[in-house]
């Protein structure tokens, strides 16, 4: 198999002070591209070097929901300019976050707004994070769609609603992203959507360093050579051969961030 981890933290510190390991590792399970993820501005600096040092990692920078309370001019400045690096190909994560509400809902709502923005100015795909405000982050992107009219593409991340919010996901012509919480033992709702995610509109990610999956859930931190167990679960909940699984859910993935 070769599988593209389409979200990933390797500048988080579980990964980063091993990172050479670790992509190995991952290279000898069927892993060979990583999207590593900027979730501030440090980590956003971070994850484009590391996009700069080695070929096949990429980068994706934003400002997550937790930290839109922070946010200043100067931020936005710098987003901006990171996120024309030739190595970023996506703007994210960015969105909402009602459970843990670590910033308050208006600075979430207006910071997701300007974000998605950007991605519009530079014709980027958006990361979208949104746990327990689903409806408040379609809110936002249909209304930036009917006044600005596209964004190159849009991506639910580690999808954690129901298989009626994922229909609207998909209806929108949206993608979603699942990660290794497929292969809990309690994660039927996730199972059942999958199910009903067409492989060109499906990618996978680890969000590593969390979330390992079955069988090493309690056994390791999560790191983007786990990634294979997700696929191969997937593909026997789909019936499809894992080979041939991986190979479409990677050329969904290259499509939608335009890796070579």
């Amino acid at each position: 198999m070769e599988l593209i981890d389409t979200h990933c933290h390797l500048t988080f510190e579980q990964l980063a002070g091993d990172i050479d390991n670790v992509l190995e590792r991952s290279k000898a399970a069927g892993v060979t591209r990583w999207i590593t993820v900027g979730t501030d501005p440090r980590h956003n600096r971070e994850a484009v070097a590391l996009a700069e040092r080695f070929e096949e990692v990429y980068a994706a920078v934003g400002i997550h929901p937790h930290d839109a309370k922070d946010v200043t001019s100067e931020t936005i400045a710098e987003l901006k300019t990171l996120a024309a690096n030739e190595k970023v190909v996506a703007i994210g994560e960015t969105g909402l976050d009602f459970h843990y509400n670590f910033s308050k809902q208006p600075d979430q709502r207006r910071i997701f707004a300007t974000q998605l923005q950007i991605a519009h100015e530079l014709n980027l795909p958006v990361i979208v994070h949104s746990r327990q405000a689903f409806d408040e982050t379609m809110q936002i992107l249909s209304e930036f769609l009917r006044l600005k009219g596209r964004l190159k593409g849009v991506v639910f991340h580690c999808f954690s609603g129901t298989p009626e919010q994922a229909r609207i996901v998909l209806d929108c012509g949206f993608h979603i992203s699942l990660t290794g919480v497929v292969t809990f033992k309690n994660a039927e709702t996730a199972r059942r959507v999958a199910k009903m995610i067409p492989l060109e509109r499906l990618m996978l990610e680890t969000d590593c360093p969390y979330m390992s999956p079955e069988p090493v859930r309690k056994q390791k931190i999560n790191e983007p050579a786990l990634m294979v167990h997700t696929a191969k679960f997937l593909a026997g909940l789909k019936e499809t051969d894992p080979v041939e699984f991986a190979r479409a859910v990677t050329a969904t993935s290259k499509a939608f961030f335009g890796l070579p």
